[in-house]
């Protein structure tokens, strides 16, 4: 195998740098596979006339990465074969909804041919989620994590003690906070999120003029779901209609044969309950818009066709841009735009 490394005395690429690329090179053309054994820091260091120190570094960058592991007594192998490209990325998500797929595609599609990326899905398990992290521990140049969890009363969390303990264990540069805020993580890095509270006040202030035309508004907001919202998003709405002294109630869900009047308006989260309330409106022939008025939390090209008005974030923005800073090493927090699209159904 010895033969299959190179080290160029006359290149000005440092020697154990040299080394790490050799052998992912090899790994990529197939030269080198899985559970391969590969030469002892000793049997390196007196074939290329290094130091010992020299192969030692290599080695414990490539340990680091997770492409080599040693067994005591016994010697250093090739751990992986696919993770090789120059970037190697970990996507957390907590949940595969549509919405959360399209920050991924969007992030996928932004990123570039020369990154790896792996898909790993939580949903929304603190357990899990932290067996994830410690099973891929210092095998990835950078952790893309959306940071939505729920506690055992179906409530959701934004973070616990535990998964801020592991997350802050992860390295600074290496950590990416997507679509949820750092809150009290320690995180220098990459930023890019949705404020849940302010997003909703902001977008429905948007629309005053025409949410003002109706006798009533109301939320529904699931208080237990499989997967939980943000309350936050419940804090915003009621601030609202606090402040502009609005009729409001907050609902559970739309259950079937829900009393509906003209002049009532429902901001929808979950996608079943705007079919159940676009159903009912037809048959008790009310007119949307103008019998009542539907806002949907979230922006589909469905909701689009229909007409229905909706509060949303940007999520394709929000991929864009956290491809975007890993690509050219920015650092910061970005909020990504959260805007009222208003269409027939207000």
């Amino acid at each position: 195998m010895i033969e299959l490394l190179s080290i160029d005395e006359e290149s000005r690429v440092p020697k154990y740098q040299q080394i790490i690329e050799s052998i992912i090179h090899n790994i990529s053309e197939g030269n080198l596979t899985m559970g391969q054994k590969i030469p002892s820091i000793n049997r390196f260091s007196e074939d290329f006339y290094l130091s010992r120190d020299t192969v030692e570094k290599a080695y414990s960058i490539l340990k680091e990465r997770n492409i080599i592991s040693a067994i005591r007594g016994k010697g250093f192998y090739i751990n992986r074969t696919k993770l090789i490209s120059k970037t190697n990325i970990l996507f957390f998500i907590n949940k595969l909804s549509s919405y959360k797929l399209r920050i991924y595609n969007s992030f996928l599609d932004n990123i570039g041919h020369n990154s790896h990326i792996d898909l790993v899905v939580y949903h929304c398990d603190e357990s899990l989620f932290l067996n994830l992290l410690e099973k891929h521990k210092n095998s990835y140049d950078y952790y893309v994590i959306m940071p939505h969890f729920k506690t055992e009363i179906l409530r959701h969390k934004s973070y616990t003690d535990k998964v801020i303990e592991a997350i802050e264990s992860i390295p600074q540069e290496k950590l990416v906070i997507l679509d949820n805020k750092k809150s009290k993580i320690k995180c220098n890095n990459i930023e890019v999120f949705q404020d849940f509270e302010n997003d909703i006040y902001n977008a429905l202030k948007e629309g005053l003029d025409n949410i003002r035309k109706y006798e009533k508004i109301f939320l529904t907001y699931p208080e237990k779901s499989v997967y939980p919202y943000p309350r936050r998003i419940l804090h915003g709405f009621r601030k609202f209609c606090v402040e502009f002294d609005l009729d409001f109630e907050i609902l559970d869900e739309v259950i079937d044969d829900m009393i509906l009047k003209k002049g009532d308006l429902f901001v929808t989260i979950e996608e079943s309950d705007l079919v159940s309330l676009v159903k009912q409106a037809k048959e008790d022939e009310f007119v949307l818009g103008k019998d009542i008025g539907i806002i949907s939390y979230n922006d589909t090209p469905l909701k689009d066709l229909l007409g229905i008005t909706v509060i949303s974030t940007d999520f394709k923005i929000m991929g864009e841009t956290a491809a975007d800073m890993i690509l050219n090493n920015k650092k910061g927090s970005v909020k990504v735009p959260f805007n009222l699209i208003e269409r027939e159904s207000l």
